[in-house]
C-alpha cells in the first residue's frame, strides 16, 4: 500500500508540475487541462434581444434563439413575477367601426377613437383583436390582427403610445358562438390600458 501511495503522488506531483500556470493575458485554450474545442461564444450581434408586453401588461425579453423571460424584478411568496396589471380601458364591438370582413375604420370611427386615446390616462396601450367562430381559424386570426392594427394606428396618429398589437381570432370568446348575440360580442376589439 505505501509503494501505491508513492506512486500515486509521484504521479500527480509529476503531471501538476508539467503544467505552467495561465497568466490572465495568455490563452486558457494553451494549458492541458482546460479544453475550448467545443466551448460556443455568444456575442451580442448574433443574438437579437427583443421585449414584448403580454395582455396582463407584463414584459417579458425574448433572445431569437428562444430564450426568455420576465422582466420584473418583484415576485410574489411563490416566486412568481408580479407585472403592472393592464387594465381592459376599452372594448369596442366592431361591428361599429369595421365593414364585414373589412379592416378599414370608418371616419367617424377614426374620429371616435382618437377622442378616445387623447382622453384616457394611460402610459401606453395594448390593442387585442377577436373574432367569432365564423371562417377559419387562419383567416380570423389575419382579420382580427388587421383590425387591432388599424386601431393602434389611430392610437399612434394622436400620439398614444402602443406597447403591443395582437390578433387571438376566435380563441379567446366573451359569449357562446352558437347565437347571433354572441357572436356579436365576440367580434371586438379591446384596448387595454397600462399605467
Amino acid at each position: 500500500m505505501t509503494k501505491a501511495f508513492i506512486a500515486l503522488a509521484l504521479a500527480v506531483a509529476t503531471g501538476l508540475g508539467s503544467t505552467a500556470p495561465v497568466r490572465a493575458d495568455q490563452d486558457a485554450g494553451a494549458s492541458p487541462f482546460i479544453s475550448m474545442q467545443n466551448t460556443r461564444i455568444v456575442r451580442g450581434e448574433q443574438y437579437i434581444p427583443g421585449i414584448w408586453v403580454d395582455p396582463d401588461g407584463c414584459e417579458h425579453w425574448v433572445m431569437d434563439d428562444g430564450a426568455e423571460g420576465y422582466m420584473s424584478p418583484h415576485t410574489d411568496r411563490n416566486g412568481i413575477p408580479v407585472c403592472r396589471r393592464g387594465n381592459t380601458c376599452g372594448v369596442m364591438n366592431t361591428d361599429q367601426f369595421f365593414a364585414t370582413d373589412k379592416y378599414a375604420i370608418s371616419s367617424a370611427g377614426k374620429a371616435r377613437l382618437a377622442e378616445f386615446f387623447r382622453q384616457a390616462q394611460a402610459t401606453s396601450f395594448i390593442i387585442t383583436g377577436h373574432t367569432d367562430s365564423r371562417a377559419s381559424d387562419e383567416y380570423n386570426l389575419r382579420l382580427s390582427y388587421n383590425r387591432a392594427l388599424a386601431v393602434a394606428s389611430v392610437a399612434k396618429s394622436v400620439g398614444a403610445r402602443i406597447a403591443d398589437v395582437r390578433g387571438y381570432g376566435e380563441r379567446w370568446p366573451v359569449a357562446s358562438n352558437a347565437t347571433a348575440n354572441g357572436m356579436a360580442k365576440n367580434r371586438r376589439v379591446e384596448i387595454i390600458c397600462v399605467r
